[in-house]
């Protein structure tokens, strides 16, 4: 069994207008997941500075980055990062470009934890949905570039308001959606904009929002979670 969970958080800036880093590491810690796909974990101008210190990570957290050694103190890719538990192993990942209009990209990690080896993929799609279909398709060509097939999980903040329709579509043959629910905007949910999707050979067992009086400040999403099994044993 594996917990997987997926953020925005909006660049550690929460409702409350305040830039709060340990708050957003005090939801981590609520979630408790093995694996985090983080979106808007970076600031937005200047050298793009991460938004959690990583001094603060490696202290405060069981987390370790996947490093994509994009620029120094940077954490993840156009915003996008992966955090794992410190024991587990990272066996490959890169940085994966895509079409856009506006700056967009996707982080891509293979990992050994729980005694399986995943591949994750964590993303932030476009405003436009047009451009969101391209680049669901430009990260399954990626995926498909890869050498060996491995359970695979893509989470992240699709902006998709539609409940299964534009890129959703995308993912139709050959994955499933886990049911987490609403998770945008923290304060009242209206929209399940934060998705987990899974290849067929990973059982989803339960799956949800994460609400808590920290999680509706600290960003204007909540996080998203699944506990998941994958089928296929890994030597």
């Amino acid at each position: 069994m594996i917990t997987v969970a997926s953020y925005n958080m909006r660049k550690a800036v929460g409702t409350d207008r305040r830039r709060d880093p340990a708050r957003v590491l005090e939801v981590l810690h609520e979630v408790d997941a093995d694996i985090v796909a983080l979106q808007e974990c970076d600031r937005r101008f200047g050298a793009r500075l991460s938004a959690l210190p990583l001094e603060l990570i490696a202290e405060l957290t069981p987390y370790k980055p996947v490093s994509y050694d994009i620029r120094p103190g940077s954490l993840g890719w156009h915003g996008n990062a992966i955090l794992v538990r410190k024991s587990a192993d990272i066996l490959y990942h890169a940085a994966l470009d895509l079409p856009m209009l506006e700056p967009r990209g996707a982080v891509l990690a293979e990992v050994h934890t729980n005694g399986r080896t995943l591949r994750i993929v964590g993303m932030h799609l476009d405003l436009s949905g047009l451009w969101r279909k391209r680049q669901v398709r430009a990260i399954l060509a990626h995926l498909a570039e890869r050498p060996a097939p491995l359970p695979t999980i893509l989470m992240g903040d699709l902006n998709e308001w539609t409940r299964h329709g534009g890129c959703l579509r995308e993912f139709a043959h050959g994955f499933r959606i886990a049911a987490t629910g609403r998770s945008f905007h923290s304060r009242r949910p209206m929209a399940a904009l934060d998705r987990i999707i899974v290849t067929p050979d990973i059982n989803i067992i339960a799956a949800g929002v994460h609400r808590s009086a920290r999680a509706q400040r600290a960003s204007d999403h909540l996080p998203i979670w699944a506990r998941l099994h994958p089928i296929a044993a890994q030597k």
